[in-house]
C-alpha cells in the first residue's frame, strides 16, 4: 500500500505492474482512476506461455505487453515494480516495454 499511495495510473498513462513468484510472472496495465486492468501478460496464458521467470524471458514478456500497449495507442506507463528492487527480471521486463517503445 505504501507504493500505491505514491503510484496510480490513468486511462492515458495506467500503472505498469509487475508481480513474480517463484514458478510466473505477470505484468498488467492498470487503469486506476477505473479500478481496470486494461492489458495483461503472463507466462502462464497466451504467447508468452511457457517463459520461465529469468531475465532474457521476463524482457520478452516486458516487449509482448509493450508491444499490445502500443497497438492500443497507449505511448506512456507508470512503472510499478511491486516492492521488489529494480534489477534482474523486474529492470528486463521494464527495459522490453521500452524496447516496444513505451516511454516509462
Amino acid at each position: 500500500m505504501r507504493v500505491r499511495r505514491k503510484i496510480s495510473g490513468t486511462g492515458a498513462r495506467p500503472r505498469l505492474s509487475v508481480f513474480k513468484s517463484n514458478r510466473h510472472l505477470y505484468v498488467q496495465a492498470i487503469d486506476d482512476e477505473a479500478g481496470k486492468t486494461l492489458l495483461a501478460v503472463s507466462s502462464m496464458h497466451g504467447e508468452a506461455k511457457g517463459l520461465r521467470v529469468r531475465v532474457d524471458d521476463a524482457e520478452k514478456l516486458g516487449q509482448t505487453l509493450g508491444e499490445q500497449m502500443k497497438s492500443a495507442s497507449i505511448e506512456e506507463a507508470v512503472f510499478d515494480r511491486n516492492g521488489n528492487l529494480y534489477h534482474g527480471v523486474v529492470k528486463a521486463v521494464a527495459e522490453g516495454a521500452r524496447k516496444a517503445g513505451v516511454r516509462l
